[in-house]
């Protein structure tokens, strides 16, 4: 053989060679040592010769560490949270490819079933996910989106920072939290069994989104969106989920969104009685498209996008919701699209179908936008909650807590990957920081200048309107409740009294400041009782609940 071939057969042998440990080392991050943390900590092991896939889920130990506030974790603590096992498997799709994985975990006793469990102050369930942070060099994208959400009054995943260990290996600062899912404590909507056919029973519960669709999973619309015609819109299976789904149920489901659809579509789409909002929650969507352009989102339209709808006899309405997947928003991404690159703050999100981007947005939004009372509708919600919880103020107060909550660890993080100053995951237009304290400060400058676009060019006008403040929302959950009971609001909370049927207080809060609430009732006795709920604008609220 030629030795001239020979040598270029070698070294084309040794490049690849070289490019795979590269692509080792880049998938694995750098050694990294955790003894002790502020934050809570996970350690997950997996068995010998097992490896975490995309599904099904693996068998694995898990314990959560968490001492207080205030207090240091260590590893060699006992798991005072958590102990015992769990299923996991890699959950996302893009974010699946990156080095950090997201997971999927399930809570589980020793025969495998699952275990509810309530960790670090959420309500007890048996499905959660670690989300990761190597796409997003902040961490504050997906708990920013989800915190303005849940002030809004809508129920959006619960998260609470934490560092991870998997199989012995450090792999950096994760956000522990809660699955999109049906349940008293998360989306409290009906619960729709396989043999539930026929009446009221079969008009929800329902959950379905856009997203990735296979032909298993989803079913496609009739109708083409009003900014892209001719295109093909699929929505996709949630809950119940695409294996576990009737035909029946598929067949009402479907119905009802293609009459959504036709009354969209149709020239009456405006008629307060039997137009589109005879179908559509509309301040849950006025809402999502707030956020959603608050954030400049790119997926907020066409993919992890959530829709729900409840039993007719309980809420007959489609909402939008809840809130997922923002860590490619609030940036200036190169996606060869003008909504998304711009660094003028300028760009609308819910007109993603203009790019060439899949999936296809259904884009109602695009529709109702025609409709000025809707339009409207956002002008004053919009700068009703610039007030207040969207004034930089208000959204900077966040920002800083969770850089001092995380002050320590991202330095591990960083650390264990070496990612600042380079441009990795999301394709930025921007320069990148090499330091966490850039990362932040250029963050902040992003969220002034988009604030700065949208008060200058929001849909609608207020017509000389006071700010809309008829939406006050105020959830209680779980009811019944037996230790714990869950109050949150997307106004300011003052007090709350606990009162039973005879008009005794039994126990009482004050000097809440906040929009969420925990009222130990464990001393209480069994029976209905009424939650009075004072909020600092004035407001009082009442709701009955009942005590296990």
């Amino acid at each position: 053989m030629n030795p001239g071939l020979i040598l270029n057969f070698l070294m084309k042998k040794s490049l690849i060679l070289v490019l795979l440990c590269f692509k080792i080392l880049e998938n694995t991050g750098q050694t990294v040592t955790l003894t002790s943390s502020n934050l809570p900590i996970i350690i997950i092991n997996t068995p010998p010769g097992q490896t975490i896939r995309n599904e099904p889920k693996i068998s694995a130990d898990m314990k959560i560490i968490f001492n207080g506030e205030g207090s240091l974790n260590h590893v060699t603590d006992t798991g005072n949270v958590y102990t015992g096992n769990i299923g996991i498997e890699i959950r996302g799709h893009y974010s699946a490819s990156l080095p950090q994985k997201p997971y999927g975990i399930e809570t589980r006793d020793p025969a495998g079933a699952n275990l509810n469990m309530s960790p670090l102050g959420m309500p007890p369930e048996n499905d959660w996910v670690l989300l990761a942070n190597y796409n997003d060099k902040t961490f504050l994208r997906n708990f920013l989106a989800f915190e303005l959400s849940n002030l809004m009054g809508h129920y959006a995943p619960r998260m609470r920072y934490c560092e991870v260990i998997l199989n012995n290996e450090y792999q950096g600062i994760y956000l522990f939290g809660e699955k999109i899912k049906r349940d008293d404590g998360r989306l409290n909507i009906s619960k729709l069994e396989p043999f539930e056919n026929t009446g009221d029973d079969l008009t929800g519960g329902y959950i379905f989104k856009n997203d990735y669709y296979t032909a298993s999973d989803s079913w496609k619309s009739n109708f083409s969106p009003a900014n892209k015609p001719g295109a093909q819109v699929y929505f996709v299976y949630y809950e119940p989920e695409p294996d576990e789904i009737t035909a029946q149920q598929k067949n009402y489901l479907q119905a009802f969104i293609n009459s959504l659809e036709k009354t969209i579509y149709s020239g009456n789409y405006k008629n307060k009685t039997s137009g589109y909002s005879a179908y559509l929650d509309v301040g849950s969507f006025a809402d999502h498209f707030i956020i959603g352009e608050v954030t400049r989102n790119i997926d907020a339209y066409k993919k992890s996008r959530f829709f729900y709808k409840d039993a007719d006899s309980k809420d007959p309405l489609l909402h939008s919701g809840p809130e997922w997947d923002y860590d490619w928003a609030w940036k200036n991404i190169r996606e060869n699209c003008e909504h998304f690159d711009k660094t003028d703050g300028s760009g609308w999100a819910y007109k993603v179908n203009e790019c060439n981007n899949t999936p296809v947005a259904p884009s109602w939004e695009v529709r109702l936008l025609q409709d000025s009372a809707f339009a409207n509708h956002i002008n004053r919600r919009y700068f009703s909650l610039r007030e207040s919880i969207l004034s930089e103020t208000y959204i900077f107060s966040i920002i800083d807590s969770v850089v001092s909550l995380l002050n320590e660890a991202q330095s591990r993080h960083f650390e264990k990957w070496k990612i600042l100053g380079i441009n990795v995951g999301t394709p930025e237009v921007d320069y990148q920081p090499t330091t966490f304290e850039g990362e932040i400060e250029k963050f902040k400058n992003w969220i002034i200048t988009r604030l700065s676009w949208l008060d200058k060019n929001m849909v609608g006008t207020s017509n000389n309107q006071p700010p809309d403040d008829s939406n006050v929302i105020c959830r209680l959950f779980p009811n019944p409740a037996s230790e714990i009971l869950y109050i949150e609001s997307n106004r300011e909370i003052s007090r709350i009294k606990l009162i039973n049927l005879s008009g005794i207080t039994v126990t009482e809060m004050e000097s809440i400041g906040d929009y969420t609430a925990s009222i130990d009732i464990s001393g209480i006795t069994t029976g209905f009782y009424i939650a009075k709920i004072y909020l600092k604008d004035g407001v009082i609220l009442s709701s009955r609940f009942i005590k296990e």
